[in-house]
């Protein structure tokens, strides 16, 4: 396990062991085990811990296909998953469209108010009409009894079934560049095409979020499959590193969305 550690931040590591030990329970046991909702960076590295030769595969949904927070089903490698098996419950937001607007923000800050773990509930998506959004199917019902309004907005929260979830409308755009170091702050940079002094500012400000967290150190190291939000700028996602230039830079594939 210590050569696992050195690959990741510190302060990764109850979450390195969480799943390790999630994994082994899966190898011992000879039996499916299912994670909570897992943003992409965590998913990331329960792929790495799973690796490609064991006996135990890491299966991924989280109510659709490219869903960015999804459950893992750890399971020894004759087990092949239904969909029903990572009970993921999708729910339509329901609210009087002609007379009101829905926003992502509204609707997460709703859901964090309300007291719901960030590990019970996955994506908020859109197809620029519908609202939907998925929970664990312990949670759905309490969430349909208690969230009645997102911000002044009177909703009504009904589950679907898979089939009716939508196509989520996004603008991710790929993008490459070298950076001289994998931080914070120099990939805010490069993305949206800052100063890294604006960009410091910025994470300082708090106004930027790895993978769902607020940063303040413009230090924080990032990696493959972190996701960053900056307030008013946009959103991007590191989707592979391509090595090291000529010019001793490392590579990034990343896709990005701007606001």
């Amino acid at each position: 396990m210590d050569a696992i550690y050195q690959h990741f931040r510190k302060d990764e590591a109850p979450l390195i062991d969480e799943l390790a030990e999630q994994l082994n329970l899966a190898a011992t046991e000879y039996r499916p085990v299912l994670t909570d909702f897992l943003d992409p960076r965590q998913i990331h590295i329960a792929r790495v811990l799973t690796g490609s030769d064991g006996d135990v595969k890491c299966h991924v949904f989280g109510g659709y296909i490219g869903a960015e927070r999804a459950r893992i089903i750890f399971a020894p490698a004759y087990f092949a998953p239904d969909l029903i098996d990572f009970e993921v419950a999708p729910l339509e937001i329901n609210y009087p469209e002609k007379f009101a607007e829905m926003h992502h923000s509204n609707v997460l800050g709703t859901m964090a108010n309300a007291g719901i773990k960030r590990t019970a509930f996955g994506d908020i998506i859109t197809d620029g009409q519908r609202w939907q959004l998925f929970t664990t199917q312990t949670m759905s019902d309490w969430v349909q009894s208690n969230i009645t309004k997102i911000g002044r907005i009177g909703v009504r929260l009904e589950p679907i079934g898979l089939d009716q979830v939508v196509t989520p409308a996004n603008d991710w755009q790929p993008l490459e560049f070298s950076v001289t170091t994998l931080r914070l702050d120099s990939l805010v940079a490069h993305a949206f095409n800052m100063s890294r002094a604006r960009a410091k500012a910025l994470v300082e400000a708090q106004k930027v979020r790895l993978n769902f967290e607020v940063m303040t150190r413009p230090d924080e190291p990032v990696g493959q499959a972190d996701l960053i939000s900056v307030r008013g700028f946009g959103r991007v996602r590191i989707t592979g590193l391509l090595g090291i230039s000529k010019k001793g830079k490392q590579r990034l594939a990343t896709e990005v969305i701007h606001k």
